[in-house]
């Protein structure tokens, strides 16, 4: 051949090749790709997925996502998370053999591909041939590119069979979870929460008046404590009626009772303690107390500040821990909104499951301990401490504070009794404990379907 004759033959070969669609221009394969990197971030990193998601500060591959595509990575992740174990039982029964263990890139493709071909409206076709070339895309996976075919291309056709029998026979959380649940609330209870961690909580909103009107403009229900209950949403947010005016802000219903339980807080100062994002803060001074919102998130403090300017209420916003602030006034009242595991709104964070461990409740536990002292350090003698949390482990909850009360004898439990929250008795223990959890009970009049919470009153002596 000569060289004219073969650089005549060169420019053709490169049109026909910037024809053909490169791996990276792919529809949907950066989303996926992110997807994969954002699950690995949270399994093996346990890093929190809002963190992740955040749209101003979240992960750069991320933001660099239109939003679209940002939602379907979300409903991908929120979903694999969400059924991690049926998804990893599915997967293993169509293995020959265990994945190495240092595949882990390989695991994660596998689940995001699973994710959407169980519980997503996603065409299998799709699902299978984005794994494929993300597998064969990434040197650490290119040699698994056909087993990532197969074993999703078997699970895609023998779903309808396959699926309603994993979810039946396997629980959605990690071992020691379960065990913690089970030693806490029996086999059948702990069943019972974990089958309602597999489906989306609904939006409850705090409304400052009339439910009965908001709920019809909202297309929602009036629950039993006077929240607003809406099952989907049809539109973002913001975008809501009565939004913008700040007639309502969304708190789970259970995140409405522990505030409750100062009683007429009317012209008392009241100390909210971990206060950001701030939904006790606004129940509190729409209530008529004089409130302090101090937390030492700067971040979370802007975002507790736009809040109450959104509703037309007023408080003290002081950015400070805890542990050093010293106040300049005792207060008549603390609530205390303790960081936890947050194992009671698993529904609404399913990462939880995979980002938390038995250490993290020790530790948590412990500076729970430490924050609830101090809180008795702040109030007026006679004054009352509503220690709560969102978790469901009785470490972070009765235990503690049984354990503080026998330590001290300057504290008093001061039992809650049912005839204080209508609608809610059946949240209220024998000890006088508020323990809400995420199960539905469909009795007429009675508040249902809300976050796992813990609350206790303590009093400090005179």
């Amino acid at each position: 051949m000569s060289a004219t004759t073969d650089r005549r033959a060169q420019p053709a070969r490169k049109k026909r090749a910037s024809q053909q669609p490169s791996q990276e221009s792919k529809a949907g394969l950066r989303a996926r790709q992110t997807a994969v990197k954002l699950l690995s971030a949270v399994v093996d990193a346990h890093t929190p997925l809002d963190a992740l998601t955040d749209g101003e500060h979240g992960h750069p591959h991320y933001l660099s996502l239109e939003v679209r595509d940002r939602a379907l990575v979300r409903a991908i992740l929120v979903s694999a998370l969400r059924h991690r174990s049926t998804i990893d039982k599915l997967l293993s029964e169509r293995l020959q053999r265990s994945l190495p263990a240092n595949a882990r890139s390989l695991s994660h493709i596998l689940h995001v591909g699973a994710a959407q071909i169980l519980f997503l409206d996603v065409p299998d076709s799709a699902a299978v041939d984005l794994a494929v070339t993300q597998a064969k895309a990434d040197p650490r996976t290119v040699r698994f590119a056909s087993l990532v075919n197969g074993v999703l291309r078997n699970l895609a056709r023998g779903k309808a069979d396959a699926l309603p029998k994993a979810l039946a026979g396997t629980r959605d959380a990690p071992q020691w979870l379960i065990e913690r649940l089970e030693a806490a609330y029996g086999t059948e209870l702990t069943d019972a929460i974990l089958e309602a961690h597999r489906h989306e909580a609904p939006i409850d909103l705090t409304v400052k008046s009339e439910p009965e009107i908001w709920a019809k403009r909202l297309g929602g229900i009036v629950m039993p404590n006077g929240s607003v209950r809406l099952d989907r949403l049809d539109k973002p947010v913001p975008e809501l009626a009565g939004y913008s005016e700040g007639a309502w802000w969304v708190q789970d219903a259970a995140a409405s009772l522990p505030a409750r339980l100062l009683g007429n807080v009317s012209g008392l100062k009241v100390a909210d303690l971990c206060a950001a994002p701030g939904g006790k803060t606004a129940e509190l001074a729409h209530a008529g107390a004089q409130v302090t919102a101090v937390d030492q998130s700067a971040s979370r403090l802007k975002r507790l500040e736009s809040n109450l300017a959104r509703l037309g209420l007023e408080a003290e916003i002081i950015k400070a821990d805890i542990l050093n602030w010293p106040p300049e006034m005792l207060f008549d009242a603390v609530l205390l909104d303790a960081p936890c595991s947050s194992t009671g709104t698993i529904r609404r964070h399913p990462d939880v499951l995979w980002t938390k461990t038995p250490d993290d409740i020790s530790r948590l536990a412990h500076l729970q301990k430490r924050l609830l002292e101090r809180a008795f350090e702040q109030v007026k003698p006679g004054g009352t401490v509503v220690f709560a949390n969102c978790s469901l482990v009785p470490e972070e909850g009765e235990n503690l504070v049984a354990e503080v009360i026998a330590e001290r004898n300057d504290v008093e439990l001061d039992p809650v009794h049912p005839a204080e929250l209508p609608g809610a008795e059946q949240f209220v223990t024998p000890q006088g404990f508020l323990r809400t959890l995420p199960v539905s009970n469909e009795e007429r009049g009675r508040l249902n379907n809300v976050d796992g919470f813990f609350a206790a009153r303590l009093k400090r002596a005179k």
